[in-house]
Parts: C-alpha cells; structure tokens; sequence
C-alpha cells in the first residue's frame, strides 16, 4: 500500500477508520430522512394539502434528485468538519484528493470510458442472465428525467460516491484487513448500494462489483481519489451517451 503522504513537519497524514465510516454512514441516512421530510413539507405548502408525490418513477425523479443533492451536500459538509475537528488536517488531504497533472487527468477520463465500453461488453455476455427489465429503466421513461439523471450522474455522484468509497472505506478496511481484502469490500459495498436499482440481479451486480474494484484498485495504485472521480466521471458520461445516441436523444426510451 502506498504511504501515507508526509507534511514538511514529518507527520503522516491521516487516514479515515472504520468509526469514522459508521458516523458517516449514520449522517448520511439522518440526512436523507431529514431532507426527505423537507422536502415534502416543501410540496405539502405548494401542491397544497391533497399533495402527493407523482406515482410516476420518472416524475418522482425531479422530486427526489434535490432531496438526494442536498443530503450528498449535508453528508459531504460532516466529513469534511469532522475530520477537521478530529484530525486537525484538511479533508483532501485525509481523504488523499491528490489532483494528478492535467495530462494523467485526461488519462483518468480516457481509462473511464473505456471502462464503460467494458462494461458495456460484459453486459452483452451475461444477456441471457440480465433482467428483461430493472427497476432503474423506469427512472428514464421520460427526456426530463433522463436528462436529470444524467447530470447528477455525471456532475454529481461520482464526486459523492468516490470520496466515501474510495476516500473513507477503502482506507479504513486496508489498513485492518489488508489491500486484496479492502478492495474486494468496498467494490462489494459499492456494487450493493445500486442493488436496489438493480433487482438484486446477480448478473448486473457481478459487472458492477467488476467496475468497483478497478475503481478501488486505482485508487490503491495511484493513492489518488480525485482520479478515481475523474474515472467515474468518465464512465459515467460515456454510459449516458450511448444511451443518448441509441435512444434518439432519451426520446425512445422503449429501446433500453
């Protein structure tokens, strides 16, 4: 495992435990409840008493992609106050943001489309094995939400997700469990977290554990979350892109 970067006083940086990770985890949960019911408030007073929310997925999606924003917000505001608070160094420095020169950021970007084109392939292997249908599809069913989806999925949570998996998680499980151990748990937990979009199928989950841990083993080579971002970010935007061309600008999306 790399070691941890040295400030020109000699002290090692630190890095998140697993304490850590469970207070994160907590926050992030009173966060979306809180949030949640916020929000709901908010449609209480301008949809008036009768108000529900649309029983549409996709209409739901414009309704809870800012519920979702401003949890990630409150989430990602603790992590960086606590570890201020516990560990008196910055938290891109805890968290090893280590921003690579412009040219291996290019690299990053490049290494996540490909991935995605990977992924892609992987998904045709397993066909026979993939639902007809996901729940995740019924998010896209309309251009609004697929546009929606497609701008938090590429601005937003490849920021979220890569600091809590590959910034706090993975660190915390290496260094008491070893490398091999730390990446197979967090693309594990990672590939988990989209399990309910995914129906709990085995076959997308397996392509997403496989996305996970080549995330997670960058982020072990390069000790460098900011191109683990920049490499989701990638794979992101290459994913709704072909979406986009294949499905006529998200306006057949009967074609998914």
């Amino acid at each position: 495992m790399p070691a941890p970067p040295v400030s020109a006083d000699g002290i090692a940086a630190p890095e998140p435990n697993l304490v850590d990770v469970l207070l994160t985890l907590l926050v992030a949960g009173g966060a979306l409840l809180f949030c949640t019911l916020i929000g709901a408030a908010v449609l209480l007073i301008v949809r008036g008493p009768h108000a529900a929310i649309d029983k549409d997925p996709a209409g739901a999606v414009l309704l809870m992609l800012p519920i979702q924003l401003a949890a990630y917000v409150l989430t990602v505001g603790f992590m960086v106050f606590y570890t201020w608070e516990k560990y008196r160094v910055g938290f891109l420095r805890t968290v090893r943001w280590n921003m690579p020169a412009r040219k291996f950021a290019w690299y990053a970007l490049a290494g996540g489309s490909m991935l995605a084109f990977g992924s892609a392939l992987a998904d045709a292997s397993l066909h026979r094995w993939m639902p007809k249908s996901l729940p995740i599809q019924q998010y896209f069913s309309t251009p609004a939400s697929a546009y929606a989806l497609a701008a938090f999925g590429i601005l937003v949570a490849p920021l979220v997700e890569e600091l809590f998996f590959r910034g706090f998680l993975y660190p915390a499980l290496a260094r008491r469990m070893g490398q091999v151990a730390g990446i197979g748990i967090t693309a594990f937990l990672f590939a988990m977290l989209h399990a309910g979009q995914l129906a709990l199928a085995w076959a997308p989950l397996l392509v997403l554990f496989l996305v996970g841990a080549v995330l997670t083993f960058v982020r072990a080579r390069t000790n460098s979350v900011a191109t683990c971002v920049l490499m989701h970010a990638g794979y992101n935007f290459t994913l709704f892109t072909m979406l986009f061309f294949s499905t006529g600008h998200f306006h057949h999306m009967e074609k998914v």
